[in-house]
């Protein structure tokens, strides 16, 4: 091969060893730009992923977050619905031993801190210590010197350990007695705060086994406090005992309309990323709410029924009032949307877990407001300030110094003149009938006030013992035949649990001895009721 085509040989070479380089370059750039394309695409499908399973997991939070509202509100109207079925199968007597204390104490327990253990410290542990020299050593001055100051020194600091453990021991000791001191204080203190709550609760039980009426109040109170409502519910009240006619007046406080959950239910929108609040159905809240008050009447009547251990309560007058604002007026009012006067006789013959609680509380005679979620009043059938306590035994000498004049030394035509003015007094139209043809009419009132007025038939008894049936019944007839709207029975005593049943369904009012002493003094008239023995 001639020079020239070697030269082109290599020339030929160099420029495929070039190109091939090149191309290797090349190549090697487009795969590493492919390879930057590749991580950037798994980069962004890893992120797209990431932003998926973020945005499902967001979903489900919300999701849960509605179901958990949902659970909430199902159990909150749950609550709502099952106020008086809740209550029907506990026991709500007080058990007297359960409110006593014990008298255990936990026992004295000495602070680590307070212990000084260590032990005593011994004359060996410091004298045992010193370097003792050699008889030869002792023999110089210096050594020997030397020897008897560290001796003094241990037999020192073996004094002042000695000392300082005695002191220790000392603090430690009247550290504890102290403790222990005041350790017996504490539980003498509690022994005797337990002793005496104790006789209080037996104190409490025996004026119960005989009837006192502020023990029976207190026990009354005692029940409907310890009686569990939904929350929020105002569980306030008032009451009192009459031991006379064994009644209970009650006045007692109903939850208002925002008790019940102005939302029926939540639902997510995915595609808006919301929640929407279904709102609940105004035929939903009345008919609730109605059922609401006549729970809150049949289960407080049902409680102090089933939880009256002496048998005590014979008749329970209940008050339901709700405290709100008139959106007419904007100013507080306070309505009476349910009132209910039951015997024990005919409550113990209702199976509370199968009536229509409505239809049930029409049977027993009780007043209901026909809109109560608009806070329609009605009449109580006894008010709570009508409940006066004002009768006493001939046998109390303060009620000689009482100037008010006594009801009971009144004849009874007196005592049907005082009626027949009471009630003109009133307002109504009363007039008096004469006693030898009156019919068994004391007086007859007319209420001037259209629908709802009309004839009234009166009839006084000034009686010391209880008011029968008899009379009640007696009442009715005597309506019947004058063509009365009304009847209105007024005694100086109480009735009997069998004439409020009676009068339960039927246009008649009864006004015992505490009601008249608080329709008097309404009209100025200072009066009392003093019974003989």
């Amino acid at each position: 091969m001639s020079r020239r085509g070697s030269i082109t040989s290599l020339i030929r070479y160099a420029a495929n060893q070039s190109a091939k380089i090149g191309r290797e370059r090349e190549l090697a750039q487009k795969r590493q730009q492919r390879e930057q394309e590749r991580r950037a695409r798994e980069k962004e499908r890893q992120r797209i992923f990431e932003t998926k399973e973020a945005r499902a997991r967001y979903i489900e939070s919300r999701i849960e977050d509605v179901s958990e509202e949902n659970d909430l509100l199902l159990h909150e109207m749950s609550l709502l619905q099952t106020i008086l079925d809740s209550s029907l199968n506990s026991s709500h007597k007080i058990n007297f031993e359960k409110l006593k204390r014990k008298e255990t104490y936990p026992p004295f327990k000495i602070p680590e801190s307070e212990i000084y253990s260590k032990p005593k410290p011994q004359h060996s542990d410091f004298i045992n210590n010193v370097y003792v020299p050699n008889k030869v050593t002792m023999l110089i001055p210096g050594i020997k010197k030397k020897y008897m100051s560290d001796i003094a020194r241990a037999e020192a600091e073996y004094i002042n350990a000695l000392g300082l453990h005695e002191k220790l021991t000392q603090d430690s000791e009247r550290n504890i007695a102290l403790r222990k001191e005041k350790y017996e204080n504490e539980k003498n203190s509690f022994i005797q705060e337990v002793r005496k709550h104790n006789l209080e609760v037996e104190e409490f039980e025996a004026l119960y086994g005989i009837g006192d009426e502020e023990a029976v109040t207190a026990y009354c109170i005692m029940i409907l406090e310890q009686s569990k409502y939904p929350e929020n519910f105002p569980k306030e009240f008032r009451l009192t005992y009459s031991s006379e006619p064994k009644e209970v007046v009650l006045e007692y406080e109903l939850p208002t309309l925002d008790i019940i959950p102005k939302t029926s239910g939540y639902k997510y929108i995915k595609i808006r990323d919301e929640i929407l609040e279904t709102p609940q159905k105004p035929t939903i809240v009345k008919t609730l709410y109605q059922d609401i008050v006549a729970s809150v009447c049949l289960r407080t009547i049902f409680e102090l029924f089933t939880s009256d251990q002496g048998n005590w309560i014979e008749v329970v007058t209940f008050n339901g009032f709700t405290s709100t604002v008139d959106p007419s007026t904007g100013k507080d009012i306070r309505p009476c949307l349910i009132s209910a006067r039951v015997s024990r006789e005919v409550f113990a013959n209702i199976d509370l877990s199968r009536v229509d609680k409505k239809a049930c509380l029409k049977n027993l005679g009780a007043q209901f407001s026909p809109r109560p979620d608009e806070m329609i009043a009605i009449k109580p059938v006894v008010t709570f300030d009508m409940v006066d306590k004002r009768f006493v035994q001939s046998s109390d000498v303060l009620s000689d110094l009482d100037s008010r004049p006594n009801i009971m030394e009144l004849t009874p035509f007196e005592f049907e003149i005082l009626v027949t003015n009471l009630f003109s007094g009133i307002g109504f139209d009363t007039k008096q009938t004469r006693s030898s043809r009156d019919g068994g009419v004391d007086a007859i009132a007319f209420d001037s006030r259209p629908l709802l007025g009309g004839k009234i038939i009166l009839q006084a008894k000034r009686y010391k013992n209880v008011v029968g049936v008899s009379a009640v019944r007696d009442l009715y007839g005597t309506m019947i035949n004058e063509g009365a709207n009304k009847g209105i029975l007024v005694t100086t005593s109480h009735y009997g649990p069998d004439a409020y049943t009676f009068a339960n369904d039927k246009p008649i009012e009864l006004i015992d001895g505490n009601s008249l002493l608080y329709l008097l003094k309404s009209q100025g008239i200072e009066a009392k009721i003093i019974m003989e023995e």
